[in-house]
């Protein structure tokens, strides 16, 4: 019996080192996830900071523009990331699943950065890439893709980029199964394509929700829309031009005009 004892307390014993040394793994700082929250914390900490060096910049800083909704209907050129920040400080982002790297059992788990490698005489350089989606949820959004040496660099700059690129979405309710008047749903049928990837927005009636598929949900929601139909034609896997086309469709709702 007392050796059994032993046996059992130098087992134990083992255990906790292994415990231990399994804490004190430190993990690569690519494998680690990109937090959109801390990225969001720095660029409040450059806005307390900010000097305009445009003259929009200067007339936003100042107060003499108020509203973001007044920029993109003037067709004002915005050129630092920090007049949307002073404007719409709930602006919200939104990664694309653009990576990828293999999963337990085989198959693609998805991630927000796209690693890529060039040889050079030193041996592999890897840059990252990402692609972000912005957007208050109430008509505006953007997109833009950023690259970088790292993962964090690469989706700052996606966000940054994005916020330079933003359109005002027209909202409506133009199916003729709900007829509500409201503006959860776009007002007519419109195309948009990229590359391959060709896209048909259709209205939706309420209810019906976003019928397409998660990444696309992304700009969507952010865009304040909540039920439409989507078909798409072409290479959909390539989820950057997926994105661009919807985007390029949401833009073509302002190339008609509605009677009242």
């Amino acid at each position: 019996m007392p050796r059994k004892k032993e046996v059992e307390e130098e087992a134990n014993e083992e255990e906790a080192k292994e415990e231990k040394e399994i804490e004190n793994v430190i993990v690569p700082e690519e494998k680690k996830p990109v937090e959109i929250s801390f990225i969001e914390q720095k660029m409040i900490e450059k806005l307390e900071s900010w000097k305009p060096k445009t003259k929009l910049g200067r007339d936003v800083f100042e107060k003499r523009i108020t509203s973001l909704d007044e920029i993109l209907e003037k067709g004002m050129k915005i050129k630092e990331p920090e007049i949307v920040d002073f404007l719409e400080p709930n602006m919200k982002s939104e990664l694309i699943m653009i990576g990828g790297r293999p999963g337990k059992g085989g198959g693609i788990q998805r991630t927000p950065i796209r690693i890529s490698a060039k040889m050079h005489r030193s041996g592999r350089r890897y840059t990252s890439s990402a692609f972000a989606v912005v957007g208050n949820g109430n008509g505006i959004v953007g997109i833009a893709k950023g690259r970088g040496k790292e993962g964090s660099l690469a989706v700052e700059k996606a966000i940054e980029k994005a916020k330079l690129n933003l359109i005002k979405v027209r909202r409506g309710c133009g199916s003729w199964e709900c007829e509500c008047g409201g503006q959860h749903s776009i007002p007519f049928k419109v195309y948009g394509r990229c590359s391959s990837v060709h896209v048909k927005l259709m209205p939706a009636p309420r209810g019906v929700g976003l019928v397409m598929n998660d990444e696309a949900k992304k700009i969507m929601r952010l865009a304040g829309i909540s039920d439409v139909w989507v078909k798409t034609y072409g290479n959909t896997g390539t989820r950057i031009n997926l994105i661009k086309a919807i985007f390029d469709a949401l833009k073509k709702l302002h190339n008609y005009k509605i009677g009242e």
